[in-house]
């Protein structure tokens, strides 16, 4: 199903460590609106998805956001490798390096570890596509907010890459979307369900 390129979908790399920043970009790599669980939540509904061309979008969303995955591994890997002792401790590096070195580990910047309580799968396609929506706007907010705190390009410059991706992502959904209306439309979906109406 997969095909993987030994190289990531953008070039990351970092010359300054910087442990505090890596403490708020982790979100995207294990926190609720990150990359972790865009790309659960999408493998995840496209089973359930009675049409091919939304099975498609959802395969290949989600296989993107495990290539995005791969890249905030590296940002984080990049902002905390060679760490002194000292380094550690004056960015408050150290509660998490206790538990984890500086291995990249799912977890929000918040501290919370990643959860499988933030994927939705719903099997409803109407209701998995607007959470699909919502959920690639959280994430465009979310590098939007990383984006208004860094300021080393070597790193705003993967973020925004990221960033763009998300937008891309959620007008596909709504491409999809409007898939899913216009057959359902045909049957009159909205106004009778004769399951139960």
């Amino acid at each position: 199903m997969w095909q993987y390129e030994k190289r990531l979908q953008y070039p990351v790399n970092i010359k300054n460590p910087n442990p505090k920043m890596a403490q708020l970009i982790i979100s995207q790599y294990g926190g609720p609106d990150g990359e972790s669980a865009a790309a659960l939540r999408y493998l995840s509904q496209r089973f359930s998805m009675p049409y091919a061309e939304l099975k498609g979008i959802l395969t290949d969303i989600g296989t993107e956001e495990l290539a995005h995955l791969e890249m905030v591994g590296a940002i984080v890997h990049q902002l905390t490798r060679n760490l002194n002792e000292k380094q550690i401790q004056d960015c408050g590096f150290a509660p998490y390096f206790v538990d984890h070195t500086v291995g990249v580990y799912p977890v929000a910047a918040s501290g919370n570890p990643f959860t499988a309580e933030y994927l939705q799968s719903k099997g409803d396609l109407i209701t998995d596509l607007h959470e699909d929506l919502a959920a690639e706007q959280k994430a465009r907010t979310t590098y939007d907010n990383l984006l208004r705190m860094i300021d080393d390009p070597d790193v705003r410059e993967p973020l925004k890459f990221l960033r763009q991706r998300e937008i891309v992502h959620f007008q596909r959904f709504g491409e999809g979307l409007r898939i899913a209306q216009d057959r359902l439309n045909s049957k009159n979906f909205y106004a009778f369900n004769p399951s139960f109406d």
